[in-house]
């Protein structure tokens, strides 16, 4: 299975695979999200250590079951090669309603057929009141014209 685009990235290509990545999450189908990623692929979220793409969907299954109205937008900080570095933040609800926007940085290494083999994600939480929210398009990908990180002061 080939996903473009491939490396080595450029600023577009490089830009481009943040975007496909940002809207993947943002369906919210972890089996989707798993295709992006080898079959062996490795990541460590927070505290989490996860291998493969069964043991993604698991773990993404579990993520958007507790993190309720999930909205994600994700930079490019920086690329190299096969490696792209990323800043995100999204927003989300608990079960008892309670409002939350996390913080983090990525960094992302890519095999040559353009899935991604390993991901180490970083992120902190901060509760927010419902009305600081700043992420309020209907479910799906982030529209074109929403801001991004940099144009919210994030």
């Amino acid at each position: 299975m080939i996903r473009p685009p491939l490396p080595p990235f450029d600023a577009k290509t490089a830009t481009e695979k943040v975007r496909k990545a940002e809207d993947a999450w943002n369906s919210r189908t972890p089996e989707k999200v798993a295709m992006a990623y080898t079959p062996d692929s490795r990541w460590r979220n927070r505290s989490d250590f996860i291998s493969g793409r069964e043991e993604i969907v698991r773990f993404l299954t579990a993520k958007w079951t507790r993190e309720q109205d999930y909205r994600l937008i994700k930079e490019l900080w920086a690329f190299q090669e096969n490696r792209i570095a990323v800043r995100f933040a999204y927003e989300w609800r608990d079960a008892t309603g309670a409002w939350f926007r996390s913080y983090g940085n990525e960094n992302w290494e890519f095999s040559p057929d353009g899935l991604m083999r390993l991901r180490i994600a970083s992120i902190n939480d901060l509760p927010i009141w419902e009305e600081d929210r700043l992420f309020h398009w209907p479910f799906g990908p982030r529209p074109h014209d929403h801001p991004d990180l940099s144009d919210l002061g994030l």
